[in-house]
């Protein structure tokens, strides 16, 4: 039986494959490199020289470094997203949001540096700030449109367009206390938090 070589196998991989390792690579830089200076300190230039490319690639990947910037919180700092069945209960939907965001701690603490001073980076930058707002946007969108395909919206306390950031506070507020703090916020209190609000009365 014919096999394909190497270098046959190599080149018949698709072309978004190539796209996808460079992407990976630069984000890699940049994440590495915002640790070590910050955000402000970060230059493109930079990053292509710890991921041994140009700058160019950048820009093939990334509008601008801001872009490069919000690409880090999507891909490092990604929405939790909690498993649950179409037809879930509010409180069924909630004890899922509980264990992802438990199942979410480890990943996000060796991001936690990086996010928080792209936070603080974000805040005083007008540019930044308007970017995040946008994607924060896009994602609180996904947020309502995902409750309403698993569930019935009259049965939640609030519109769906609320509970979304809403749970979004929630989750980033436990998060960095409990990264903060762990001793003082154990895995039961985050469950508590969202069977907490799992009891709240649905509105009128």
């Amino acid at each position: 039986m014919a096999t394909d070589s190497p270098t046959s196998a190599l080149s018949s991989r698709p072309k978004g494959d190539k796209r996808d390792r460079t992407r990976a690579k630069l984000l890699e830089a940049a994440r590495a490199l915002i640790r070590e200076r910050g955000y402000e300190r970060t230059t493109l230039e930079d990053v292509a020289e710890r991921a041994g490319m140009t700058t160019g690639a950048i820009y093939g990947n990334f509008k601008n470094r801001d872009d490069l910037f919000i690409a880090l919180g999507q891909t490092y700092w990604a929405p939790i997203r909690p498993r649950v069945k179409l037809g879930s209960s509010f409180p069924e939907i909630l004890h899922a949001m509980a264990e992802a965001t438990i199942a979410a701690i480890p990943d996000r603490s060796a991001a936690a540096v990086g996010r928080l001073t792209g936070l603080a980076y974000a805040i005083t930058d007008e540019t930044m700030r308007a970017q995040v707002t946008g994607a924060t946007a896009e994602s609180y969108a996904l947020g309502e449109a995902w409750l309403r395909a698993v569930t019935n919206e009259e049965d939640l306390p609030m519109p769906a367009a609320h509970l979304v950031r809403v749970l979004h506070a929630l989750t980033e507020g436990l998060v960095l206390q409990r990264l903060l703090t762990p001793s003082l916020l154990p895995d039961q209190v985050i469950r508590e938090a969202f069977a907490a609000l799992a009891r709240k009365p649905p509105r009128a």
